[in-house]
C-alpha cells in the first residue's frame, strides 16, 4: 500500500506552530489550531500591506534577500535628511542602533539583511555637485563600516546589484547635473569604473548580480521618463525590449532573467508592476496604491517589499511582494 511517506520521504507532523514551507505538497497538523496544511506553488504573484515602517522615509536604501528579512536607512522625512537603521523580520520593523556615517537620500543598497552595502546619494553640504556622494558603507547585521569610496559622486543611483562583496551601481545623477552612464563595480576591497551603459539614465530600476545585471526606465538629464531595458554581462551591455510603462524611480528586484518593475513615477506616482521573463515585460498584479520614489532591492522576484516613498506625499506603508513560484502555506478544506 502506497503510504504519504513513500511517496514524499518524509510523515506527516503534528505540530504548535506551522513551519516554513519548503517542499511543494508538504502536509502538516497543526494541533493548535485544529487544522490540516499544505505547502504549494503559487501560481500568480500578489501584494499585501504590511507593518509599517517607524520613521516615515522616502527615498532610502533597502536591502534584503526576499520579503522577510529586510532593513531600510537613511532616506528623508521632509527636508531632514535621515541616518537612521530599520529592520523588518518578516512581521514588524525595529530600529536598530546602527546609523550611517552620512545623512543622505536617493540612493542604493543591496546584499542581505545582515551584510549589505550601500553607496552614492545625495548628502546635506555646498550644494549640487558637492552634495553629491561619493560614500560607500558595509552593514553587517549591527553597525555600519565606512569603505573605499566610489570614483563618482552621484545620487539617485537606484540601480545598486550583487552583494556585500561584490557589487554593480549603475548610472545616476553627477556632476554638472546630469544623467549618467556611469558604471562602478565593487570586488569587496574598492570600486572599479567598468564598461558604461548605452543610454544615460538617473533613478532606474535593476536586478541582478554585478556581471549578470539589467537596468530599466529611469530618466534623462531632461527629466524626461525611460523605458529602456539594458542588460551587463560583465563586459558589456545590450539593450533588451522596453517596459511597457516608461518610469523612473521604481523599485526592482530579482535576477537578470527573472524580474519584477514596481511602483515609480510618470509625472505622479504610479502602481504599475511588470515581470520580466528574460526576454519581454508583462503587466502584472498592482500594488495596493500608488508608490514613487520607491525603497525597494530584492535578490528574488518571488519576494520583495516596496518600503515608503512616494512623491506627492511621504508615507510610512509597506507592501510585500508574493510572486509566481513562491512557496506559500494553505489550510485544507473539505470544500
Amino acid at each position: 500500500m502506497t503510504t504519504y511517506k513513500g511517496i514524499n520521504g518524509f510523515a506527516v507532523q503534528s505540530v504548535a506552530s506551522d513551519p516554513s514551507p519548503s517542499d511543494e505538497g508538504q502536509v502538516w497538523y497543526n494541533n493548535v489550531s485544529t487544522v490540516w496544511k499544505l505547502s504549494t506553488l503559487t501560481t500568480s504573484g500578489s501584494w499585501a500591506t504590511v507593518a509599517n515602517v517607524n520613521t516615515t522615509r522616502s527615498q532610502a536604501g533597502t536591502a534584503g534577500d526576499g520579503n522577510t528579512a529586510v532593513i531600510a536607512f537613511g532616506g528623508s522625512t521632509g527636508p531632514t535628511y535621515l541616518n537612521s537603521t530599520e529592520v523588518f523580520n518578516g512581521t514588524s520593523w525595529t530600529t536598530s542602533p546602527a546609523t550611517l556615517s552620512t545623512a543622505r537620500v536617493a540612493y542604493g543598497g543591496t546584499g542581505t539583511a545582515t551584510a549589505a552595502i550601500t553607496a552614492s546619494g545625495l548628502q546635506a553640504g555646498g550644494g549640487a555637485p558637492n552634495d553629491y556622494a561619493t560614500v560607500s558603507q558595509t552593514f553587517n547585521g549591527s553597525a555600519w563600516t565606512s569603505t573605499p569610496s566610489l570614483n563618482t559622486g552621484r545620487r539617485e543611483a537606484n540601480g545598486t546589484n550583487g552583494s556585500q562583496t561584490a557589487a554593480i551601481v549603475i548610472g545616476g545623477y553627477g556632476a554638472p547635473d546630469v544623467a549618467l552612464t556611469n558604471v562602478e563595480s565593487w570586488n569587496g576591497s574598492s570600486w572599479t569604473s567598468v564598461t558604461s551603459m548605452g543610454t544615460a539614465g538617473y533613478a532606474v530600476g535593476s536586478a541582478g548580480t554585478n556581471t549578470a545585471s539589467i537596468a530599466f526606465g529611469g530618466a534623462t538629464t531632461a527629466g524626461g521618463n525611460l523605458s529602456k531595458t539594458e542588460s551587463y554581462n560583465g563586459s558589456s551591455w545590450t539593450t533588451l525590449n522596453s517596459l511597457n510603462t516608461a518610469r523612473r524611480k521604481l523599485g526592482g528586484a530579482g535576477t537578470q532573467t527573472n524580474a519584477l518593475a514596481y511602483g515609480g513615477y510618470t509625472g505622479g506616482d504610479v502602481d504599475n508592476v511588470e515581470s520580466w521573463n528574460g526576454t519581454s515585460w508583462t503587466n502584472t498584479t498592482s500594488m495596493p496604491a500608488a508608490k514613487g520614489r520607491i525603497d525597494g532591492n530584492s535578490n528574488t522576484a518571488t519576494g520583495c517589499l516596496a518600503v515608503s516613498g512616494n512623491n506627492t506625499s511621504e508615507t510610512n506603508t509597506v507592501f510585500s511582494w508574493t510572486g509566481p513560484g513562491a512557496y506559500v502555506t494553505k489550510t485544507i478544506t473539505t470544500s
